[in-house]
């Protein structure tokens, strides 16, 4: 069964130089570049015989971990159906265990895990030549192999239970937009780092880290052996982290042919956007609508512009004074936070007469917070996670993100758990849809001044602490810095937390104001 279920595999490979000319076309180019992409890694990979052994281990922990997270992202971005998804075999009534160790070893024949197999060669190859055993070095490869492998076959399944009804170009733009989280910020990281033609210490210990973890723990093994270290830890999580992945695929797998696909829907649900992301839930409706409103509402965009410009337009005056850029750098992220978390402070009040809907739905006032709450944190968090290390990298002080996750993170969650009181408890006036976000209307009361003023001072008088250990990292004593992180945390989620349980019984109890609000402006 298995052979047969390989040559299947095989016979689907073949199938992709098959087709049009443009296809056949884009397939060999595709296939060109890869392949002058492996020889040019291959090249570097054996390049590093003559440097020391720490800037090898660097090299490959660090280049198979990046592989590995690759190969658990993929499935999750692609939009591709599994060829191999188990629930296509469920007619022939194979057993479970067998089936999942044939889809398994037909997953190793791919054009990917071929590419790994050539670079993860030319590392034994390496490591062999510093005196490790040329078993150990190619078993070491055989279970990194494995892991990706697994890993690609894990997050396929789950894809496909989960995903597959709901994939849409706004699902892709959110992975996409993880990778730039993620990217961005160790991109800054590795460019600041001084390194002098030798490893730099920050990013030694962050391969510590990832040689005891499942993405890194088996490329790091030859590199223990060499330094003469002990490698039972890494080698404990190499061999572990596949038998634990193997074990969640065959539960995968039991559940994918037990379970009863959907059937597709004779209309496309592109058009749904939003809504098909979002949970069929009633927060999940509001969060989609809110994305909405925040993507094509021009008083939203305009809110969203002024905040860097603002939080830029402070440092102005502080240049002029002779304050150092160092310095400087360090002043617009929290302005950012503190912005951020104060936007949604009148979000009810931008949806004029369309609040009725979730009056008369019988909406919960928890579901109504939350929704309103998650456009603002799919832009502040990106946001926040890229403008964060990109002054730190301007300062120079690596030491202090720490501090400035802290208080971020408190601004922030502060600014949004009060948001969610205020927009309920005292809305005001705003421009109507459609209208020049820069146009306003006349108020008769001074609510909505002092809920705006309320939710900004308040935010700041919540974040005090951190901000006073972040002040003390910077000025005396670097090592208020984490104290100021876990306050800052601590104090933003609390805030966050409490805010929407009060902001949903305000909600409910204020529902007929509300209304009226809404039916007079």
């Amino acid at each position: 069964m298995a052979a047969h279920v390989l040559r299947l595999r095989f016979d689907l490979l073949i199938g992709t130089l098959r087709g049009d000319a443009r296809h056949v076309a884009r397939v060999v180019t595709g296939l060109v570049l890869l392949m002058a992409a492996t020889g040019a890694a291959c090249w570097a990979v054996l390049g590093l015989s003559g440097d020391d052994d720490e800037v090898v281990r660097v090299v490959t922990v660090l280049g198979g971990s990046a592989v590995a997270f690759g190969f658990a992202l993929a499935p999750l971005v692609a939009a591709v159906e599994d060829p191999l998804d188990p629930r296509r075999f469920a007619v022939l009534g194979l057993a479970p265990r067998r089936l999942a160790a044939a889809l398994a070893l037909a997953g190793a024949l791919s054009v990917p895990v071929l590419v790994v197999l050539a670079v993860g060669i030319c590392v034994a190859i390496v490591w062999t030549e510093r005196g490790v055993s040329p078993l150990l070095a190619g078993v070491s490869v055989a279970l990194g192999i494995a892991v990706c492998v697994l890993l690609a076959r894990v997050c396929m399944a789950l894809t496909a239970l989960f995903l597959r009804e709901r994939r849409s170009r706004e699902l892709s733009g959110l992975f996409a937009l993880t990778i730039v989280v993620v990217v961005v910020p160790v991109g800054v990281f590795l460019a600041s780092l001084d390194w002098h033609g030798t490893v730099p210490s920050q990013l030694s210990e962050a391969v510590d880290v990832l040689a005891v973890t499942p993405l890194g723990a088996a490329w790091a093994i030859p590199a223990v052996v060499a330094e003469g270290a002990d490698p039972t830890v890494p080698a404990v999580v190499a061999i572990g982290s596949p038998v634990v992945l193997w074990l969640v695929w065959m539960l995968l797998v039991r559940v994918l042919l037990t379970t009863t696909e959907r059937p597709r829907a004779t209309r496309e649900r592109g058009g749904l956007g939003w809504f098909a992301v979002a949970p069929g839930t009633p927060g999940g409706a509001i969060a989609a609508r809110s994305l909405m409103y925040w993507l094509r509402d021009r008083r939203y965009v305009v809110n969203l512009v002024v905040v860097p410009i603002t939080a830029a337009l402070t440092m102005a005056p502080l240049l002029i004074v002779g304050v150092p850029l160092q310095t400087v750098a360090l002043i617009p992220v929290p302005f950012i936070a503190l912005f951020l978390g104060w936007l949604p402070h009148n979000d009810l009040a931008y949806d004029s007469t369309a609040v009725w809907m979730h009056i008369s739905a019988g909406v919960r006032g928890v579901s109504d917070r939350v929704g309103r709450l998650v456009p603002v944190l799919l832009v502040g968090l990106p946001a926040l996670a890229v403008v964060m290390p990109l002054a730190i990298s301007v300062h120079g002080r690596w030491a202090l993100l720490p501090a400035m996750i802290g208080v971020c993170t408190g601004l922030f969650g502060a600014g949004l758990g009060l948001s969610s009181i205020a927009s309920a408890a005292a809305p005001y006036a705003v421009s109507p849809p459609g209208e020049s976000p820069f146009r306003q209307p006349q108020r008769f009361d001074s609510a909505g001044g002092i809920a705006q003023a309320l939710v900004m001072l308040g935010s700041l008088a919540l974040c005090a602490p951190a901000l006073w250990w972040a002040w003390i990292a910077l000025t005396d004593d670097i090592e208020a810095a984490e104290s100021a992180m876990w306050a800052g945390i601590g104090i933003g989620v609390g805030t966050l937390v409490a805010g929407i349980a009060i902001g949903s019984v305000v909600f409910r109890r204020r529902a007929g104001r509300i209304m009226e609000f809404a039916e007079s402006t």
